[in-house]
């Protein structure tokens, strides 16, 4: 593969690119709202050692790597987008492979895995596309096998729909996605209703642009490099900025939320 492959969307204007793609042009490599300490606790939860993991959507591969330190038994990558797809072959080389499909048709075989990962995909999709791919997550899991995600939460549990809908429009605005982030309870709910039992969950702040989780994501090197990058791109600046001011202002009610459930036997 190329290793030059570039990054998704690398010829939209910053104005114009969805925020998790101009923040990974801009260098940035940890793309999780918990951040990759919540990351790591999702996959030690999903008990990979041994596992046949497959990864629904991998992105650059960052989690990738993570997934394959577990020492897992084989790791499959499933990953829509041409672009992101070859980049996440070069993260995770010869030890793996990736596979170019929709997470919600991923044209796997039945029961193909002890365990299925997905970080920060669901979000960015419909109530009916969030269905669909935890569907698909569990066609394939074998019985007793895990289910592992990370995305972006709202809280309390019992926050109000005006409230919810105000900060998904700013959140769509300034991302330029349209992400229906959920409740703990409601994130619960979806994976129930597909037949699943959930069984451990945990939170953190969503602090993705805040200095000191990108110092403990990327380290000093890299976290000098990506402000360097921010500060050399007007637009790219202005976008940054944006998403950072609707962050902050909705700090108390954004989260990053894990949640790993089974596959009944």
């Amino acid at each position: 593969m190329n290793a030059q492959a570039p990054i998704p969307c690398a010829g939209r204007r910053a104005e114009d690119a969805p925020g998790h793609w101009l923040l990974a042009r801009l260098g940035k490599r940890v793309l999780r709202p918990g951040g990759l300490g919540l990351t790591r606790a999702l996959l030690a939860h999903a008990q990979l050692r041994g596992a046949d993991v497959v990864e629904l959507a991998p992105g650059l591969g960052r989690t990738a790597v993570e997934i394959l330190a577990a020492a897992p038994a084989s790791y499959t990558g499933v990953e829509k987008d041409p672009d992101a797809a070859v980049q996440a072959e070069i993260a995770v080389g010869p030890r793996a492979r990736i596979v170019v499909a929709d997470a919600a048709k991923t044209g796997l075989p039945d029961a193909c895995a002890d365990a299925v990962v997905g970080e920060a995909i669901l979000t960015m999709h419909t109530d009916a596309a969030k269905t669909a791919m935890i569907a698909e997550a569990a066609r394939l899991l074998r019985p007793g096998g895990r289910y592992a995600i990370h995305e972006l939460g709202l809280r309390p549990d019992g926050l109000d729909d005006e409230t919810k809908t105000a900060l998904r429009r700013q959140l769509a605005r300034a991302i330029k996605v349209n992400a229906r982030p959920l409740t703990v309870a409601e994130w619960s709910a979806l994976l129930e209703d597909a037949g699943l039992v959930v069984e451990w969950t945990d939170t953190a702040p969503m602090a993705l642009l805040q200095l000191r989780r990108n110092l403990a994501d990327e380290g000093v090197r890299a976290t000098l490099r990506i402000i360097g990058n921010v500060l050399r791109d007007a637009q790219a600046r202005r976008r940054v900025l944006g998403m950072r001011a609707v962050f902050r202002a909705h700090r108390h009610s954004l989260c990053g939320v894990a949640l790993v459930a089974r596959k009944p036997a």
